[in-house]
């Protein structure tokens, strides 16, 4: 047994109850200073990585990684501070400064902790605790198998390497209601980049799989087959002419779609007016058919968790309903500032699922959602920063396939993709089944009706 897997259930209870001691002895202490209120995030994370290229370990690394953050609030004067040493005396000057801060901060109305009735008070086993029984030369071997396996395809010629990452997460949030959430999580994910081709006509690409339970991950002979099968279908890629036609993004691309989607729906762009979604809740964004669910309590799942960072109750919750924007995604700071109440969404979103709109699967498996293109561009890749949050203009470099009755007819690289956002996401016309489940946004294929497509 690895050293990392020996860090079984009983040692991981011991570490937490240890980082929730601190935390309470910590907002003790703040209180005794003169803070009003005060909330200690601390952690404890740990991990193996393992890379290896062309036969060869290129790199091995453990990590143990420790992290303290305290936010006091004297009034509603503010002053936050963090640490990565857990050693009395780095606590204590963290404490010192965090209060020295506040003591000198403007006041803010909207300051302070969630509202201590949001508390969760319920935690069920989420299944989020899954150590790795492997070690360092275990690990390498994977690596070894999963570059051997896609290397074997006629046609690769080169490797960027293959990695093993092993991870564990233990963490306590803690504040001065009383609160006091422990979580603890593992995240394991295999990866391998091929390259294809020589000269000016090599082309490169690469899969990888994340899971909560290493037992799930996809195997190393089937990691290495889908690189290689990725890798090979870019070789002879090509420019289009520039045109207007119907865009089909793959999962692990679409998912990008509903990350600006959050972006713009959350509380920070909000307040700051700086998003082209503001004042659009209880409209229409998009088809009537789509819905968009929040479900914070998926066993295993990517993002899921009881409580928020300020240690809000999540729960179930709609984003989209029926192709209405039903709410904004909020912390308790952003709520206060538009006179809302928090969503159960500091730190981010929990597990969002986007609906299939189709009833029969073979419309809406993979196959099918190329069938529905017709003739168009699927995407694959995208590349660059080129989303405006405030206007939702989108103009983004692209790679991927050009379609042609249903069919991929031949690789397309050196485009533009271009719309608005708005109209994107008004467009939709069809949500695949073809779910990539290796993110907390967890969609299928998405087919917009019409884009710009830039090329020749």
């Amino acid at each position: 047994m690895s050293e990392l897997a020996s860090h079984d259930i009983p040692r991981s209870r011991q570490d937490l109850d240890r980082l929730a001691e601190l935390a309470d002895d910590v907002i003790r202490r703040a209180r005794a200073a003169g803070a009003s209120q005060a909330e200690v995030s601390a952690s404890v994370d740990t991990g193996l990585s393992v890379n290896v290229r062309l036969g060869e370990v290129e790199t091995v690394e453990r990590t143990r990684d420790r992290g303290f953050g305290l936010t006091v609030y004297f009034g509603q004067r503010k002053g936050s501070a963090s640490t990565a040493d857990l050693q009395p005396d780095s606590i204590q000057a963290t404490l010192d400064q965090a209060c020295a801060i506040a003591r000198y901060t403007e006041e803010d109305p909207a300051a302070g902790l969630a509202d201590a009735d949001r508390m969760a008070r319920d935690f069920p086993d989420l299944d989020l605790w899954h150590p790795w029984d492997i070690d360092t030369a275990g690990a390498i071997a994977l690596g070894e198998q999963i570059e051997t396996a896609g290397r074997a395809h006629a046609g690769i010629t080169n490797s960027d390497g293959a990695g093993v990452q092993v991870g564990e997460s233990l963490s306590v949030y803690a504040n001065s209601h009383g609160f006091l959430g422990r979580e603890r999580g593992t995240r394991h994910s295999l990866s391998l980049s091929l390259i294809a081709g020589q000269g000016d006509s090599m082309q490169r690409d690469y899969w990888y799989d994340s899971r909560r339970v290493p037992t799930e991950l996809i195997d190393a002979r089937a990691l290495g087959d889908k690189a290689a099968e990725r890798t090979l279908s870019r070789v002879g890629a090509r420019s289009v002419s520039t045109r207007e036609c119907p865009v089909l993004f793959a999962p692990e691309i679409a998912r990008g779609l509903v990350g600006h989607l959050v972006g713009a729906v959350s509380g920070g762009a909000l307040y700051r007016r700086a998003s082209f979604l503001l004042d659009h809740a209880g409209k229409a964004i998009m088809p009537a058919w789509m819905h968009i669910a929040e479900r914070p309590h998926l066993k295993r799942g990517q993002a899921s968790g009881n409580f928020d960072a300020e240690g809000v109750a999540t729960a179930d919750n709609t984003l989209v309903d029926a192709g209405v924007l039903a709410r904004y995604v909020l912390g308790s700071y952003s709520a206060r500032k538009l006179g809302l109440a928090s969503t159960g969404n500091a730190g981010g979103i929990h597990n969002l699922i986007v609906q299939s709109g189709a009833d029969d699967g073979e419309a809406s498996n993979f196959a099918g959602m190329l069938r529905r293109l017709g003739t168009g561009l699927l995407v694959t890749e995208v590349m660059g920063q080129g989303v405006n949050a405030i206007t939702g203009d989108y103009s983004r470099g692209a790679a991927g396939f050009w379609v042609e009755n249903g069919a991929i007819a031949f690789p397309v690289e050196e485009i533009t993709i271009a719309a608005n956002l708005r109209d994107m996401f008004n467009g939709i016309v069809a949500v695949g089944t073809d779910v990539d489940p290796r993110s907390h946004i967890l969609t299928g294929s998405i087919l917009v009706g019409r884009m710009t497509v830039a090329g020749e």
